[in-house]
């Protein structure tokens, strides 16, 4: 696989003898008991699916706020499991008895292996309340069990900000110990929400936007409009290359890109319009999208549009845009900077497909309109519009993003 979304583990961030990975959940672990278990549910789904599709080695085990996999392979899982939206943080970690002795002298292991430099705490978390120790016990005990292990000179405790954390969760069952926390995407887990269709270009601001809803829970059904002579097929690659790396953060909701040919209302409009050209094609493709988005059952449509940023992006042209379609109309990046959206590509792996060169912008009129309105929409927009939208959106091509 080409793109790895997340960094890499490094090997001195996995405990000695690590044989699970830690898993951390944000707002799931906040709903009612039902919704809490369907969500962690699907976010077992999601894992088990991306750690095959990555070829991981591991089994998603379902605890209550806290799923763990067992695997051999820790540093792997763990980078796959911080793609995985839904996820707020994973560790790698060591599973022990859970008994003070087990647990401090598996801190002592993991300060020994790691080593320290500047100071140090350790952090204990027990689930349940029958235990012969409280936390404090185990992390005065642990600390003094790091402390007389490390190699260092008269090692510095700091509890308020330590330069390194060494933690243990301990349950009835089984306690974990474990050193640093990797950081996930948070969210909610992908399937708990409705789909939606997303309208992807493959430029830098669509798949953030899709991303963004992912992360969010909705599965998103990209979908492509081919602009033909206007486009090329740089322009159609970049929109393949971009769906594929969003593929990869939930494989098994995200499988195949849908391609509408739109090549020819391109070339009509371009024939026949000049003022107000872009504003009919955009509502050209939110017709398409509304109808795909009818035929798959999906609640709405996704853009990555950002007021002000481009002339068919003022409010008042986005007016005009959702007046098109009775399906909401949702915007992840509305007031997000260009600068920042840059970053997210950059993060989530799209902004290098993102910098293939297209050539859409001969299609954009001399003069764009920035302040448009509907008696201006009805008195240029072609009659035959709306029907050759359903005529496209019955004819999308599905490409295999497997």
């Amino acid at each position: 696989m080409s793109h790895v979304p997340a960094e890499p583990v490094p090997p001195a961030a996995v405990p000695p003898e690590a044989d699970s990975v830690l898993v951390r959940v944000g707002e799931a672990a906040t709903k009612s008991e039902r919704v809490r278990y369907d969500m962690q549910s699907q976010l077992a789904a999601n894992l088990t699916h991306l750690l095959d599709d990555r070829e991981v080695d591991g089994t998603v085990v379902h605890r209550r706020n806290r799923p763990v996999v067992r695997t051999t392979e820790p540093a792997a899982a763990t980078t796959v499991v911080t793609d995985a939206p839904g996820v707020v943080s994973a560790s790698p970690a060591r599973s022990v008895e859970p008994t003070m002795d087990a647990v401090t002298d598996a801190l002592a292991t993991i300060a020994t292996d790691q080593g320290l430099d500047g100071s140090f705490a350790v952090r204990v978390n027990r689930v349940g309340v029958e235990y012969p120790f409280d936390s404090e016990d185990v992390e005065r005990e642990g600390g003094a069990a790091v402390y007389d292990a490390v190699d260092a000179d008269d090692p510095e405790v700091d509890l308020d900000d330590p330069d390194t954390v060494f933690r243990a969760e301990i349950y009835p069952d089984e306690a974990f110990v474990f050193g640093p926390k990797h950081q996930g995407p948070g969210g909610l887990p992908v399937g708990s929400q409705r789909p939606l269709v997303t309208l992807l270009s493959g430029g830098i601001d669509s798949p953030v936007a899709a991303f963004e809803i992912l992360r969010r829970g909705a599965p998103v059904k990209p979908v492509y409009v081919d602009l033909g002579d206007y486009g090329g097929p740089d322009h159609r690659a970049r929109a393949e290359a971009a769906a594929r790396t969003l593929a990869e953060y939930a494989p098994n909701h995200v499988d195949a890109l849908h391609v509408v040919d739109g090549g020819d209302v391109c070339r009509e409009l371009a024939d026949t319009l000049e003022q107000g050209r872009m504003l009919v094609f955009r509502r050209f493709i939110y017709r398409v999208a509304a109808d795909l988005a009818a035929d798959w059952g999906a609640t709405g449509v996704v853009t990555g549009e950002v007021i002000g940023q481009k002339s068919s992006q003022t409010t008042q042209n986005m007016s005009v845009l959702d007046s098109v379609t009775d399906f909401p109309i949702h915007r992840p990046l509305l007031t997000v900077d260009k600068d920042e959206i840059t970053e997210r590509a950059k993060r989530i792996g799209t902004y290098t497909a993102a910098e293939i060169p297209a050539g859409c912008n001969r299609f954009a009129p001399d003069q764009p309109e920035t302040r448009a309105g509907l008696a201006q929409m009805a008195d240029i927009e072609p009659d035959w519009l709306e029907e050759r939208a359903k005529e496209v959106a019955e004819a999308a091509e599905r490409v295999s993003l497997e």
